[in-house]
Order: structure tokens, then C-alpha cells, then sequence
């Protein structure tokens, strides 16, 4: 099995401002203008963007939302747990990896609008996994979560929101 250093100098990932490291795999040549999407966008986005997300033991990603639905795919290393807060207030933590029979699931789409935040299982020395964004990713749609601010929203779930925030 190849090791997170070998992943990262392969795909020459780059740091991740929520966290871990990534790398660009995709993006739509075509645009949808911004009259023709809801107004929450700010400008023409590409129809979808992919990327290849990698996060080790010891780092996480941080509470942070997008304008669009993000959908996870798992493909190497071990468990990677997907923290979602959910508009009503409800936390669905989803745990991507191969295990289907411990209730892991390759897939999982976060929808537009919620808070989400990820780290590797207790047991697990990395995770590959993939995300894809339609209306594709643009650092415009991206907003990094601030603990108090967050905290005062959802103070049923402040331990993992002062866990898993940077600022």
C-alpha cells in the first residue's frame, strides 16, 4: 500500500486552507452564467470541479461551508469521518471508507448551505477520498467556520465545533 507522502508528491497536492491537501482533477470547460443560477452566487461558476482530498492522523478539515452540494468519495486508506451540521441543527457524522459491513459508504453528498468538517478515524494513518462540486468550486462559495460564531449557532454540538475550527 502506497503511504499520504506517496499520494502527495504523485499528485503534487498542495495545502488546503480548511486543512489537509489537495489537488484539482477536473473542471467543467463550460460555465453556467450567473443569471441562470440561484442568487446566492455571485458570478458564472463552471457546471462541476473535482479534486482529490487528503487527510492524515493528527489534521483535520475544518467547519467550513459551500454554496453547492459536495459529494465524497472514498478511494484509498482507512476511515474518514464527515462531520455535517445540518441547517435544522442536527450533526450526521458519515464515515467513509471500504468497511460497508461497520457502516462505511463510499459516497456521501453534503448538501449546499451546511457546515461540515472532517478527520481521520481514531485507527486510521490516512484517507484519499475525492470531492466533486456542482455548481463547481470557487473560493468565492467558500466560507471557513469561526468557533464562537458557530458555537452560539449550535451550542449543542460546541465540543466538536471548538475540535474541528482554526480561528
Amino acid at each position: 500500500m502506497l503511504s499520504a507522502a506517496d499520494y502527495i508528491q504523485h499528485y503534487q497536492f498542495k495545502i488546503h486552507p480548511e486543512g489537509g491537501y489537495y489537488s484539482q482533477t477536473y473542471c467543467a470547460a463550460e460555465e453556467i452564467q450567473q443569471q441562470a443560477l440561484p442568487a446566492r452566487f455571485t458570478g458564472n461558476r463552471f457546471f462541476s470541479t473535482a479534486i482529490y482530498f487528503l487527510l492524515e492522523q493528527g489534521n483535520f478539515s475544518a467547519f467550513h461551508r459551500i454554496k453547492s452540494d459536495e459529494c465524497w468519495h472514498f478511494y484509498e486508506g482507512q476511515t474518514l469521518l464527515v462531520h455535517v451540521l445540518h441547517t435544522t441543527g442536527t450533526l450526521e457524522t458519515i464515515q467513509l471508507g471500504k468497511n460497508i459491513q461497520q457502516g462505511e459508504t463510499f459516497q456521501f453528498v453534503v448538501p449546499a448551505g451546511c457546515w461540515f468538517a472532517s478527520e481521520p478515524a481514531a485507527t486510521t494513518s490516512f484517507s484519499l477520498a475525492g470531492c466533486t462540486v456542482a455548481p463547481g468550486f470557487n473560493f468565492e462559495d467558500f466560507e471557513l467556520a469561526k468557533c464562537e460564531t458557530l458555537s452560539a449557532e449550535f451550542p449543542q454540538h460546541a465540543t466538536i465545533i471548538q475540535r474541528l475550527t482554526r480561528q
